[in-house]
């Protein structure tokens, strides 16, 4: 990764302020372990900075031409740095090149403003390097903070969440015009379609708060990518929801569904699938009653809320996918981590449950444009009163001591319960399952080096399902694996 911006407007001084660049006249491993801790902590939120090594300074302005470093020492200095990183708690990210300038050569250390912030550095190097201390900036200077600056920094650690974090390996190319017009015209917002294509991309993304950094370096923050992003994986990994759905209590018959891309895209394709392909209502004559009783097996209303919010309060950093699994008996969403303290398992058994802390208020905030999750703790609520009306049993929903996990079930109504209609579609899947292995069978004997992708994509299902096909096939002696995993072909016996 090289610098994001040149060294001509970097020592020229009109795009980065002075007060984010630490001249150094020549190598002083401890001045330099000093800067690149305070940058990292960032206590002014700027954006980091930049340490400039062989160029003398005069009140915090380079003196030009540079006294310039030897060029048999660069390499080593080069090294010394990445030493220098690993004595710093937590690691910081540093970025050195080195350049040549007016004739001299002289090395750039850039230090974006850490995430994992507040950094702590050793005051002396040698035998005290076990004394750390913390480090900032204030103006051209770096400095031990005080113990009111340390308190303000460790404030300054909670005070961005994860998904209003920029993401320093993304760039503004991974932000899709075309799911931001798309957003814009569903919340019917204020800005126009005139508006988006007369004003710069740039701009337009800054107006919806999606990026962020310093005018040399802006890059999407998390909720941009999210959002807007066609591969959010590619830089938050695991944000998708998986829906496995069950068609007998053994697990021996199901079908799964990955949904990836943006993830209210994905909450809709998820609540799409299930209104159409799980949802049924039944009709119940009552003796001595005119009107028949209507139900539903599991009311739309509670499904969205309950998935919603799991998209909404999900721990983006964590990397474990939002889980859907739907059974003969119940709906079961599984997500990490759990609900954010002081909630504890006992508060969850209440119908109306409080947060004062929320993980993702920017994830929130879009959703709830989208009219996609209810705000101000009404989501529990809506989810008991959906399933009394449609006469189902109350929703169940768990965390552990430690609210590492959020379960929501939602139970299915007791008319549904052992139904033959339910037996009649087990007894399809199974019918469809074994037609499917049978067309395994035979394009194996047309192409016996097919591989699992390729049979997913001509069958219409995940690689994962093939996969388990495949074993079922070799231990009914059906079929056999020739050769490596890669390279290798099948027998049909």
């Amino acid at each position: 990764m090289g610098l994001p911006i040149g060294i001509n407007q970097l020592l020229n001084g009109k795009v980065v302020e002075w007060e984010r660049i630490d001249f150094k006249k020549g190598w002083n491993p401890e001045d330099v372990v000093h800067s690149i801790c305070a940058f990292a902590n960032d206590m002014h939120n700027w954006g980091g900075g930049y340490i400039v090594i062989g160029v003398e300074e005069d009140k915090g302005t380079p003196m030009l031409p540079p006294i310039g470093i030897d060029i048999k020492d660069l390499d080593d200095i080069q090294k010394e740095v990445l030493n220098l990183m690993h004595k710093i708690e937590p690691l910081p990210i540093v970025i050195p090149e080195p350049v040549e300038y007016m004739g001299k050569n002289i090395l750039i250390l850039w230090i974006p403003g850490g995430e994992a912030r507040p950094y702590k550095a050793p005051i002396h190097l040698g035998a005290k390097e076990m004394q750390k201390a913390y480090f900032i900036r204030q103006g051209s200077v770096t400095k031990k903070a005080t113990l009111q600056e340390e308190q303000v920094l460790l404030s300054l650690a909670a005070k961005i969440p994860f998904d209003d974090r920029i993401c320093h390996s993304a760039s503004l190319d991974d932000l899709s015009l075309l799911y931001i017009r798309d957003f814009l015209r569903k919340v019917d917002s204020d800005i126009t379609e005139k508006d988006i294509q007369s004003m710069p991309f740039e701009q337009l993304c800054w107006q919806m708060q999606i990026i962020g950094g310093t005018p040399e370096f802006i890059r999407p923050k998390n909720v941009g990518l999210l959002f807007f992003s066609e591969k959010p994986e590619k830089y938050i990994p695991y944000a998708r929801i998986e829906l496995v759905r069950f068609y007998d209590d053994v697990g021996d018959h199901f079908d799964e569904k990955i949904l990836h891309g943006p993830i209210h895209l994905q909450l809709q394709e998820a609540l799409d699938y299930i209104r159409s392909q799980v949802i049924v209502e039944k009709v119940v004559k009552v003796d001595d009653k005119a009107e028949a009783n209507r139900a539903y097996n599991y009311p739309y209303t509670a499904i969205e809320e309950v998935l919603s919010n799991a998209v909404y309060h999900k721990s983006y950093d964590d990397r474990n996918p939002i889980e859907v699994r739907i059974e003969p008996t119940s709906i079961i969403v599984y997500s990490l981590a759990g609900p954010m303290p002081p909630i504890t398992n006992d508060d969850l058994q209440n119908e109306r449950v409080l947060s004062r802390n929320y993980r993702n208020r920017r994830i929130g905030d879009f959703l709830k444009e989208l009219d996609m999750t209810e705000g101000r703790s009404t989501g529990f609520p809506k989810i008991y009163r959906a399933m009394r009306n449609n006469g189902s049993p109350d929703p169940v929903f768990k965390t552990d001591d430690l609210n590492q996990y959020f379960l929501a079930e939602l139970p299915i109504h007791p008319a549904f319960v052992g139904d033959n209609v339910a037996q009649d579609v087990v007894e399809d899947v199974v019918e469809n399952v074994v037609d499917r292995m049978d067309l395994i069978v035979l394009l194996l004997k047309e192409d016996n080096t097919l591989s699992a992708a390729q049979l997913a994509k001509q069958l219409g299902v995940t690689a994962r399902t093939i996969q388990r096909d495949l074993e079922k096939l070799s231990k009914a002696e059906r079929i056999k694996h020739i050769g490596p995993d890669k390279g290798g072909h099948w027998e049909v016996l």
